[in-house]
């Protein structure tokens, strides 16, 4: 067995092998040990080799599933080993026979297909990045695939737009080859994404082989009918499907043709700025407080997926976005319909993920129930909205009614008639079809579940027969079942016509024991009724999946039409629910938006019961729009204002209002004029990045330069606070240029939010910015926040009073307005020699600068005793004593700046 398990973990050697025996997965050597101390389950040993013990780990089957997605989620691969034969058939071949024992799956982060181990609300791409090098820096393409719904998709990139790009398939993992693995150039990407990176050979990754496996795997003769696929598309495409062959051992997971996805199809966000604006996730890795939670109305599973994706993926082209809106705003106005929907909706299953399984042989009864009850729900849907005339239902509605209607009833009609209304989870566990359907099954059944009563029947019909009252079939271990009479009454069974029946078997003191072939047949077909009846229901299980298989385009066009109908019906649902309203979208740099609210900060404060969000305008427009033309450039709001009066919100809130219209939704305003934003850049917030020697103020200079220089005029920028880690000239100067850049050379729309006031004059010299503030009222010492944002200038911070709103100590915050009011008091020209009595925190900074100049203009004896100190020389004693000379010295001369040298 040992030599077994080492032939297949040769051939596995990157994965933990899950070695089934009976009803465990077992692990041995260094995976008995990773797997012990990953999932904190014992470690022992079995056997030795080598003369070592060999350590073993084990998990029940049972329960496999948890400890898998334990595993995965530490960046673990797991190859499961079964066993592909019956003990009892290994025995056949000698007593000391192995188990015949294959890997029939490989399990990675980004071919996972349980449901248990998905986010049911999010898809699980695995993504392959290849590039050619003839097209240098544009030569990256990267495709992804979602084996559990068969989704593929596929795109080409510049190196410059490829974290926008993985940052929005957002990959569970992602497929390299052995050159761009080892790239210095692209080390950061890969290691700043969320994905698991797996390195492949180059030959993976060959454009020509590559062609010839998608073509295998699609069944076409030409890769044509897929599009203008490039070199380098075409090879992570054929990297994806064949590492999919690889991991799922010969099942093939039905992957529709992968969809091209042209360049700018799509609002380009990078990973900051998704980060920063907590899209789909919060910055904590949480769903909850991300806008899709605080926007999600769906109530399926596909729907949650599809909204998800549209939030991530918010599209640039003018039409679709108006067909999307279209469909909410029909749903919108027809309130019963709209609930009929989503009625309906909710009992509509996962069909995709249920369908994938099915393919790849891991299905079970309850996923056809999936597909069956999916399938109900789609034609009912269909139904609804057929209900509709076509003049004046809006096309997109009509063309998800069509595919709603794709899957054959016929199938619908197979799997309802066969199965039970609620299946178990494992085939193997049977039950699963319906009393009637097979009348075969039903006899073994009725065999294996009612054996005691076909015996009595048989018992009465003999006692009719023979005329013996007395006579019972009864059974032990030995003889199985059999006729008993007492032996005065046996005379009748051996006597002709009875003899010709009943033949004798045991005679005892008082009793004659009989068989007959009837009973004989009887007891070989009790015996193996539960066996029967399971095998037929197996042939029944794989009929039915043979038909799902057969009809899985049209069930797949279904699952998506589900999805986006439910994302339509969600939209509406929230768009009456939260007053959101229809965008007015524009080919121009418009962007006005009038009562602008944040959807998340807004629900929250309604859900805590802090009173109404203070909603507020932004108009981004150029000044004057003319016809248009992008050369006018989009306008700059400064917007200055103390802490904790919501900056932040209202720069945020705005970009979230892009993302929403775009995604197709009704958005958080009064009205809203947007005209199409090709990329978003969002600098809000502070971090740092230690792990790569960053600081929080490189983080921000990276970010920023980022923005700089990828922004064009129908970008849409987000900065907060930019030069707010470094000195204050230094910040101040940063932010102007910043300002300046944004201005002449982006000539984007943009909010930038500051504590700078000097800022606020670049209004007179720069045509284009307008300054902004949010309103505060004082007191009684304290500030009010009234969250208006108005034209004007801030001209305080009121830092003094958030600190105090903070919690600070009272005598520091008293301290602190002693120290501001004499600053303010203070001339800038005059220095801080004239405070240095009252402010001693000062005091040394101004008795170094008002010191002789002949002292400052000679070396101390400090220095001097620094000079003849050779720090390699010293003992750890030697510089102990140093250090108390030093500090010796510096006291004195602190005391008399001057004389230090006579003193000494």
């Amino acid at each position: 067995m040992m030599r077994q398990f080492l032939e297949i973990k040769t051939a596995n050697p990157d994965c933990l092998l899950f070695y089934r025996m009976g009803d465990f997965y077992e692990l041995f050597f260094e995976d008995a040990e990773t797997a012990s101390r990953a999932l904190g389950i014992t470690l022992t040993t079995r056997g030795k080799h080598l003369g070592d013990d060999i350590p073993m780990c084990g998990v029940p089957v049972h329960a496999a599933d948890d400890y898998l997605q334990r595993l995965i989620a530490l960046g673990h691969r797991v190859a499961v080993c079964e066993q592909l034969e019956d003990p009892a058939e290994a025995r056949k071949r000698g007593s000391k026979s192995v188990v015949r024992r294959d890997v029939v799956r490989l399990v990675t982060p980004g071919t996972l297909t349980e449901d248990n181990l998905l986010d049911s609300r999010r898809n699980n791409f695995l993504a392959a990045l290849a590039r050619t090098k003839a097209a240098g820096d544009d030569g990256f393409a990267l495709a992804w695939a979602d084996i559990s719904t068969g989704e593929f998709g596929v795109a080409e990139a510049a190196r410059l737009e490829l974290p926008a790009l993985i940052a929005r398939v957002e990959p569970g993992e992602l497929l390299v080859s052995d050159a761009l693995y080892d790239d210095p150039a692209l080390r950061n990407l890969l290691r700043e994404t969320r994905a698991a990176v797996t390195p492949l050979p180059p030959a993976v990754f060959d454009s020509t082989s590559a062609e010839r496996r998608l073509r295998d795997y699609f069944s076409v003769a030409t890769l044509d009918g897929f599009g203008p696929l490039t070199r380098a598309e075409t090879a992570a495409a054929g990297a994806v499907v064949s590492y999919v062959d690889r991991t799922q051992v010969g099942g093939r997971p039905p992957l529709s043709p992968p969809i091209r996805e042209t360049r700018g199809a799509v609002m380009a966000i990078d990973p900051a700025t998704r980060a920063n604006l907590e899209l789909v996730t919060t910055l904590s890795g949480d769903r909850r407080g991300s806008l899709a939670a605080a926007v999600d109305r769906t109530v399926t599973a596909a729907g949650g997926r599809e909204l998800t994706r549209r939030l991530a993926s918010p599209l640039t082209d003018h039409a679709r976005i108006a067909a999307r809106h279209e469909a909410v705003a029909w749903l919108v106005d027809n309130a019963a319909l709209r609930r009929t929907v989503r009625e309906v909706l909710r009992s509509a299953p996962d069909m995709a993920r249920s369908r994938a399984r099915i393919a790849v042989g891991r299905g079970g009864p309850r996923d056809l129930a999936a597909i069956r009850d999916g399938i109900a729900a789609a034609h009912a849907l269909a139904g609804h909205l057929g209900e509709v005339p076509d003049a004046e239902g809006p096309d997109r509605l009509a063309d998800i009614a069509g595919r709603l209607r794709a899957p054959q009833r016929a199938v619908h009609a197979e799997l309802a008639a066969a199965l039970v209304d609620a299946p178990p989870h494992l085939r193997r566990d049977g039950g699963f079809v319906k009393a009637g359907f097979a009348a075969e099954l039903d006899q073994a059944r009725d065999l294996r579940d009612e054996s005691r009563k076909i015996v009595a029947g048989l018992q009465a019909k003999y006692q009719d027969d023979t005329g013996v009252r007395s006579l019972k079939i009864r059974h032990n271990n030995v003889l199985g079942y059999f006729v008993e009479v007492t032996a005065q009454h046996a005379g009748k069974l051996t006597a002709e016509p009875n003899s010709q029946t009943f033949f004798h078997r045991q005679t005892l003191a008082s009793q004659m024991r009989f068989s007959t072939g009837e009973l004989a047949d009887l007891e070989g077909r009790i015996a193996t009724a539960a066996e029967r009846a399971l095998a037929l229901e197996m042939e029944i299980f794989d009929a039915l999946v043979a038909r799902v298989v057969a009809d899985g385009e049209a069930l797949d066009a279904a699952s998506a039409a589900l999805g986006e109908l439910d994302v339509h019906a969600g939209f509406a649902e929230l768009a009456v629910s939260r007053d959101y309203v229809r965008p007015v979208m524009s080919d121009d740099l418009a962007f006005d938006i009038h009562g602008g609210r944040h959807a998340v900060v807004e629900q929250a404060l309604a859900g805590a019961g802090d009173g109404p969000f203070v909603a507020n305008d932004c108009d981004l427009s150029p000044p004057q729009p003319g016809d248009g033309s992008e050369a006018d450039g989009g306008r700059i709001l400064l917007v200055t204002g103390p802490n904790m009066a919501g900056k932040s919100t209202f720069l945020r809130q705005n970009a979230l209002i892009a993302v929403l219209a775009q995604a197709g939704s009704f958005v958080p305003a009064e009205s809203a004029r947007i005209g199409i934003v090709d990329r978003l850049f969002s600098r809000v917030g502070a971090a740092d990045d230690l792990a790569r020697g960053r600081s929080t103020f490189m983080v921000e200079m990276v970010e920023t330069a980022a923005i700089l220089n990828q922004a064009g005029p129908r970008s849409l920028v987000i900065l907060d606070e930019i030069g707010r880690g470094t000195a204050t000239f230094d910040g101040l100067s940063i932010a102007w240029a910043t300002i300046e850049h944004l201005h002449d050379v982006n000539r984007c729309r943009s909010l930038f939010a500051t504590h700078f006031h000097e800022l606020t004059a670049l209004s007179e010299t720069q045509a284009r910015l307008s300054n902004a503030t949010v309103r505060v009222k004082e007191w009684k010492g304290d500030v009010v926040f009234l969250h208006e944002v108005v034209p004007g200038a801030a001209d305080r911070s009121y830092g003094v009073q958030v600190a105090k709103l903070a919690g600070l100590p009272a005598a520091v915050v008293s301290r602190a307005r002693e120290v501001l009011h004499k600053l303010e008091e203070t001339d800038r020209n005059a220095g801080a020699a004239g405070i240095v009595d009252d402010l001693p925190l000062f005091a040394s900074h101004v008795r170094r600068a008002a010191a002789p100049a002949a002292a400052a203009g000679s070396p101390s004896v400090l220095a001097e005793r620094l000079a003849a100190v050779t720090p390699d020389d010293l003992t750890p004693l030697q510089a102990l004593e140093l250090l108390y000379e030093l500090k010796a010295l510096a006291a004195n001369q602190a005391a008399d700046p001057a004389g230090g040298r006579e003193q000494r």
